[in-house]
């Protein structure tokens, strides 16, 4: 299951570096800045893929003595510094990308054509392979409660590599348009254009992505788990009298953890109220629980 995870990422990896040097020599070549700005963006993508791949082998580790929870959040550090080193990156594409469009250079539009086309085919096809990797994982394994979370948990991890190579698709399919217009028109001001919608639009995805990365971090309730709701499901459980310290949070963005005290009625059967309870949380994307019970109104503590 491991190398099923890993091997389309370390194909999109190889793909992105290799081509990321190609479109460098190219937009050297051509004289395009929107194509060496690419460069620089692919080959941080090929690193981050790069990084991620090491990462995913590194987080599975298990528990151990130093890492109680194990090493599931080091998958996250990946992503965490490549989004950071984005956004630099774009800040340096933007620069560059308005003396582009204030000095504007004869480019190569054909040349800038042919890279154009090359490119959405390369990342379109590694997209394609995490894709098709994910879908093929589902139906082998949707059967199963314990291999439905592990599929969950591999969705959200090829997420971050296939919105990588999705947003290398648009930016070249941009580019693409681009060479078009500067071909039958020669508006060579358009490769500076072209430049800083593609440092915009890196920039934004970017920093969605550390937003979400540090929500984590941070412990916030994860996305698509209601709290209050979630409560109320377990205040209506027959046996159930109050909560306290009651905290949702991720452990790496796809494993939901919950812990709470409850007051309990009198001669509740405390095995069916816990087995209750935790087919509600497992319902609600909580596949971990620690539940602490107290009979009577005694505040929990």
């Amino acid at each position: 299951m491991k190398k099923q995870k890993i091997k389309p990422m370390t194909l999109a990896f190889f793909l992105n570096l290799s081509f990321s040097i190609l479109e460098f020599v190219g937009g050297i070549l051509t004289n395009s800045t929107a194509i060496m700005m690419d460069a620089i963006h692919d080959f941080t993508d090929a690193v981050a893929i790069g990084l991620a791949v090491f990462m995913e082998k590194f987080s599975d580790k298990n528990q151990d003595e130093k890492f109680s929870f194990g090493y599931k959040r080091f998958s996250m550090l990946s992503g965490l510094l490549m989004s950071s080193f984005l956004i630099f990156g774009s800040v340096f594409m933007v620069y560059h990308s308005i003396v582009s469009f204030l000095e504007p250079q004869k480019v190569h539009s054909l040349g800038m054509l042919g890279l154009a086309v090359l490119g959405i085919t390369i990342n379109g096809i590694a997209f394609w392979k995490m894709k098709s990797n994910g879908e093929s994982h589902h139906h082998a394994h949707g059967h199963s409660h314990t291999h439905a979370h592990t599929h969950e948990e591999k969705n959200f991890n090829n997420k971050a590599v296939m919105l990588h190579l999705l947003e290398d698709v648009l930016g070249w399919i941009a580019v693409l348009v681009g060479a078009v217009i500067i071909y039958f028109t020669h508006w060579f001001w358009i490769d500076g254009v072209l430049a800083i919608l593609i440092a915009g639009y890196i920039f934004y995805n970017a920093s969605k992505n550390i937003i979400s990365i540090m929500k984590i971090l941070l412990q916030s309730v994860p996305e698509g788990v209601d709290f209050v709701e979630v409560r109320e499901k377990i205040l209506q459980i027959e046996g159930v009298l109050d909560i306290h310290n009651f905290h949702i949070w991720s452990l790496d963005g796809s494993e939901n953890i919950c812990s709470l005290h409850l007051n309990i009625v009198e001669n509740t059967d405390e095995k069916k109220l816990f087995e209750a309870i935790n087919l509600l949380l497992e319902n609600n994307n909580i596949t971990h629980s620690t539940l602490q019970m107290e009979k009577g109104s005694v505040s929990c503590k």
